[in-house]
């Protein structure tokens, strides 16, 4: 294993984790989590689409042949993961949020169940059930509950995160890791520009002042951050992590970004977990790398009868020609998944 691509998807985790810090300090000066999310993905969109139109280097067919994966990208991994996420911040602490949004391996796992009619591996079943306790815990079941609209918007973003995972790990398409995040995220921008136009989620940028772990900045400064730093940058570490680590490994390093989201929560808000909650983010991180541990074995060995393999429904897919080796995993786009990490933000 690399260690520079270990440092780099490291990286990558710790920025994406920073999303839901520069959120919170938005939604205080009066900014919506359209807003926010909107800007986000539009400005880090524009950033990246001379990158990824290079990365394709004049093979224009594979975007008429990935189509529909981008345009799976855009609404699950982009939409739903970011603006999820966002909501819920805006109702629960962000590193809260971003740990519920990290049960789309789950979800994953649940869905492949549902639609085989087949029990999982034991092991991968056993990760679902302490992730479950620990999402009951985190949200506060038995002690001070967490406010139900961030439980129900976090479990949104996990949908997309879970979509995030499958299609980063995805070599149907085609896409270079770059060019399916730059025009994923293009086609998230143009999505939530329609939506907020047409009203349907509130679109309020607030005073041109914000503050972020107590010191009064411009708000247009907290908006660079979670544009550069937080998205564009995040991106771009996670893809040169993966490309050294390879996307398994990638993957495992991409769920440390609810760790990082918790210390910056603690260092620059200055708000801890409970009890209950840091033993509840534990149980979710325990049994998301249960799952992950499952589904390695189970592609080790192949499915059996009684064990179907990890899928989600693939959207129709002509010849698109060679998948990179090494696609991208994220977090991480977060984040990110990407992974972000990856954008999920992933925080």
């Amino acid at each position: 294993m690399s260690s520079a691509g270990l440092v780099l998807a490291l990286a990558s985790s710790g920025t994406f984790a920073l999303s839901g810090m520069f959120a919170a300090s938005l939604f205080e000066a009066g900014w919506s989590a359209g807003a926010v999310t909107t800007l986000r993905v539009s400005l880090a969109a524009a950033v990246l689409l001379v990158p990824a139109l290079v990365a394709l280097r004049g093979r224009w067919h594979i975007l008429r042949a990935a189509r529909w994966q981008l345009l799976s990208f855009g609404v699950f991994a982009v939409v739903l993961a970011q603006l999820g996420y966002f909501m819920a911040a805006q109702f629960i602490p962000p590193a809260l949020a971003l740990l519920i949004e990290y049960l789309g391996p789950v979800l994953l796992v649940l869905w492949t169940w549902a639609r085989s009619r087949i029990a999982p591996a034991a092991l991968t079943l056993v990760g679902v059930a302490v992730a479950v306790l620990g999402l009951a815990l985190v949200s506060g079941v038995g002690g001070a509950a967490l406010h139900p609209l961030g439980i129900l918007f976090g479990l949104v973003g996990a949908v997309g995160n879970a979509v995030y995972w499958a299609s980063a790990a995805s070599g149907t398409h085609g896409l270079p890791p770059v060019t399916l995040a730059g025009l994923g995220l293009g086609v998230g921008a143009l999505i939530l520009t329609v939506v907020a136009a047409s009203g349907l989620v509130p679109f309020a940028i607030g005073g041109d002042a914000a503050t972020l772990a107590g010191v009064d900045v411009p708000a247009w400064l907290v908006v660079a951050g979670v544009v550069l730093i937080a998205t564009v940058a995040a991106y771009v570490l996670g893809i040169a992590g993966v490309r050294r680590l390879g996307a398994t490994v990638a993957s495992f390093a991409g769920y440390t970004e609810t760790l990082f989201a918790i210390a910056w929560m603690a260092l620059l808000l200055g708000i801890l977990p409970t009890g209950s909650q840091w033993l509840g983010a534990t149980a979710i991180i325990a049994g998301v790398v249960l799952v992950k541990v499952g589904e390695v074995r189970a592609a080790h060995r192949g499915p059996t009868p009684d064990e179907p393999p990890l899928t989600v429904p693939e959207l129709p897919v002509t010849d698109a020609g060679r998948a990179p080796d090494q696609p991208l995993s994220d977090q991480s786009l977060s984040d990110q998944s990407l992974s972000d990490q990856s954008l999920s933000d992933q925080s």
